[in-house]
């Protein structure tokens, strides 16, 4: 059975015993990601072969207000929060260990990055003996992505300690997030009179990280806990997501206005929101939670009447395998697009055919993407599904730190050498999380 026989017989499980509309939210949001991806990368080429690439929001600064649109990371924990909750809070209530429960998650996301980490570092390391012309203007860029991956392993670690935090304080424990937040750019910026705060982004752009690092965990924990609390029903409906909104609106316009960077995506790029985050970040989350809120009855509506079970249970099948790979796409379709002379490179924005030639890059990604994603599927398919390790807490440990530090490697050397000691981490934590079976007595004689 193929992965889209299998994604129809999803479908048709999903239509009687799952919300489709987180499902469905998931699902936006991943093709959000990737053709965001795709549009802000700008091949470079010269007679026919790319020299190097750069990126939409180096070239135009206007571009950092549609990041408030297309940075859905806010958006996929939340939704993700709300999916899981019911689980850990079951898993709570039995006794069961949630480390199990979070080994599963690890391994599910290991596995696969394997495969991905083993075929970049075969390309990078060809591209070292060879002469690496394709590859190296996108080294970074074929690793980037996974920072994603180990942001949510961590805030994951956490789901069962969100939950228990909104069983006991409900919506207050969503306050007490963001107040750390704000204290921690706060203390970043190096406040001391009430004036100052009418520069707060201006301060905590020019200050070094420091304690802001605090809300790489703190910030991202906040769309976690809003989820639980968005599924256990502590606010819904259209008023309650017209407030969000407009308290996303007024956050950002105060965010903006006190000096903070436009652009919610990229480092270096056009300012930094990103590593670590700030509080404007959270003014994006506001509006996403309150266009979900918003959207939520004319969107069920739509799927209670029109047959897209199975285009979801498809896009959520795919979803891992086309996270990681979709990058990795881009390489054939700067090839493709050379040797056929399309009008990859377009120049900048303003420049005559610069949005057709957008428009003809995501058709080549899309077209590269496409094979690449047949082959890893069929053979995730075919391998061996593990089970997670159960109680064995130290190679759970181990196996989620070696995890962690695959990919950190991978995102800070990019595909070489980054690639091959990932590789070697995400591997060793692929086996650290499995559940290994001893034989039997009988069996060993």
């Amino acid at each position: 059975m193929n992965v889209v026989d299998s994604a129809k017989d999803a479908g048709d499980r999903v239509r009687d015993t799952r919300d489709r509309y987180p499902d469905a939210l998931r699902a936006g949001a991943l093709l959000v990601v990737v053709l965001g991806h795709w549009i802000a990368t700008l091949p470079r080429l010269e007679g026919g072969r790319v020299v190097g690439t750069d990126h939409l929001l180096r070239v135009w600064e206007s571009a950092g207000v549609l990041t408030w649109v297309v940075q859905v990371v806010p958006l996929f924990v939340f939704v993700s929060a709300a999916v899981s909750a019911d689980g850990v809070a079951r898993r709570l209530a039995d006794g069961q260990r949630q480390r199990h429960w979070w080994a599963g998650r690890a391994l599910g996301l290991a596995r696969p990055t394997v495969t991905y980490l083993a075929v970049l570092a075969a390309l990078a390391l060809a591209a070292a003996i060879g002469d690496g012309r394709l590859l190296a203007p996108f080294d970074t860029s074929l690793t980037v992505h996974l920072w994603f991956l180990a942001m949510l392993l961590g805030v994951q670690a956490l789901l069962p300690l969100c939950v228990r935090a909104d069983r006991r304080f409900g919506l207050k424990a969503v306050v007490a997030l963001v107040a750390v937040a704000a204290a921690t750019d706060l203390l970043r910026a190096g406040v001391r009179a009430p004036g100052d705060l009418l520069a707060l982004g201006a301060h905590v752009s020019g200050s070094p990280a420091g304690i802001g690092w605090l809300n790489m965990l703190v910030v991202w924990l906040l769309p976690q806990q809003l989820g639980i609390a968005w599924k256990r029903g502590r606010f819904a409906g259209a008023g309650a997501g017209a407030a969000l909104l407009l308290l996303g609106a007024a956050w950002l316009v105060a965010a903006i206005a006190s000096g903070y960077p436009v652009a919610m995506v990229g480092v270096g790029l056009a300012g930094n929101n990103m590593l670590p985050p700030t509080l404007a970040l959270v003014g994006v989350m506001w509006v996403q939670v309150g266009l979900v809120l918003l959207a939520e009855r004319p969107a069920r509506h739509f799927l209670d009447r029109h047959p897209v079970a199975r285009a979801v249970a498809v896009l959520g099948a795919l979803g891992m395998p086309l996270y990681l790979w979709h990058k990795l796409a881009e390489l054939p379709a700067a090839w493709l697009g050379g040797r056929l002379g399309v009008p990859i490179d377009a120049g900048d924005p303003g420049a005559p055919g610069f949005w057709t030639g957008r428009l003809l890059w995501i058709a080549l990604c899309a077209l590269a993407v496409a094979p690449v994603m047949a082959a890893v599927v069929g053979f995730e398919m075919r391998r061996r599904r593990d089970v997670a390790a159960a109680d064995a807490s130290g190679a759970i440990v181990a196996g989620g730190l070696a995890l962690l530090g695959g990919l950190a490697a991978s995102l800070a050397l990019g595909a070489w050498p980054g690639a091959l000691i990932g590789l070697a981490l995400v591997g060793a934590a692929s086996w650290l999380l499995r559940a290994h079976p001893q034989p039997s007595a009988d069996a060993r004689g």
